[in-house]
């Protein structure tokens, strides 16, 4: 922490959590990956497969891939399906999942994150969970991914991922959702593991507290730096892909980045640097992705509103 000692308090504080999330996550994903060595590849994808990129090199063992989650791998927010899941369980009632719809559409409109309305989400999906088995949620969340999630997997994104399974390298999930929802997805299309947000949990409980903060932007850099450290990873050739500029962080840390379903700062950000895109949405699809549907719970109303509350506050 010696080297953090230029920064204002604020910031050293805010840098040091960055850095424990990243650790927590990296060591939560060493012990998952343990866990589905054993596992079975992807099946084929069938039919004509899309493009794949002019590496992996085969048999290099210090290269690894990183790939986020949301809007990458797959379409919408694994968190928003999460909820959708434990909602139609009883989980919580309609004016909080109305609430977490809410509080997604901001986040993906605003396209900022003001540290008062992270919070707010934090501490809304925290509460969700607390007092609940870690092996409960597991449990529950392999019916979610076949329900909610396994038929919204971007087929070239997993071309992508089989493509450095198949010379033999590890692949990584690394997102913002929680690690056991991260792990389950990662299980179940063949991956090494995965990084993701740890929540603290006491006796298989949970508590209602993170560790560290959310797997966002700057933590998930640190997340692969420490797992590359763990693993004796060489950065330079290994991969990340991701859809979001938030990730520039972790993109700009290894020699292979790709931009995947970009948005509009990091396509920019991409095509100044030169590093690979790859876009799997077409028409309608491009241009409503990264605003998840909310079921018919609010999803109208709670984006009308956040448009018009975005405006007012940049007036």
């Amino acid at each position: 922490m010696a080297a953090l000692g230029w920064l204002t308090p604020r910031r050293r504080s805010a840098t040091a959590r960055s850095v424990l999330a990243g650790e927590a996550a990296a060591e939560a994903a060493r012990k998952s990956s343990q866990q589905v060595e054993a596992l079975e590849a992807l099946e084929s994808l069938g039919g004509t497969a899309p493009a794949v990129p002019e590496f992996p090199v085969t048999g290099d063992d210090r290269a690894a891939a990183f790939f986020d989650l949301d809007n990458t791998v797959m379409q919408g927010a694994a968190i928003f399906h999460f909820g959708r899941g434990l909602y139609k369980r009883k989980f919580f009632q309609r004016r909080e999942l109305a609430r977490f719809a809410w509080q997604q559409t901001w986040f993906r409109l605003a396209g900022v994150e003001d540290p008062e309305h992270m919070q707010d989400v934090r501490e809304s999906a925290l509460s969700i969970v607390k007092g609940h088995r870690v092996s409960e949620l597991m449990s529950i969340g392999e019916e979610i991914y076949d329900e909610y999630m396994a038929d919204r997997i971007w087929p070239g994104t997993r071309a992508l991922a089989q493509a450095h399974l198949d010379a033999g390298q590890k692949v990584w999930l690394v997102t913002a959702a929680p690690v056991e929802t991260a792990t389950i997805i990662a299980r179940r299309l063949g991956l090494t593991g995965a990084l993701g947000t740890v929540a603290e949990s006491v006796g298989g409980v949970y508590t209602g507290k993170l560790v560290g903060e959310p797997l966002h932007g700057p933590a998930k850099a640190e997340a692969v730096r420490a797992l590359a450290v763990a693993e004796g990873l060489d950065l330079t050739r290994c991969a990340a892909y991701s859809d979001s500029h938030n990730d520039i962080p972790m993109l700009s840390l290894v020699g292979h980045p790709y931009a995947i379903n970009p948005d509009s700062k990091l396509r920019k950000h991409a095509r100044a640097r030169e590093w690979r895109l790859r876009d799997y949405r077409t028409g309608r699809k491009a241009a409503k992705v990264g605003i998840p549907a909310a079921a018919g719970v609010g999803a109208i109303a709670g984006g009308t509103a956040a448009a018009v509350a975005l405006h007012r506050r940049r007036r």
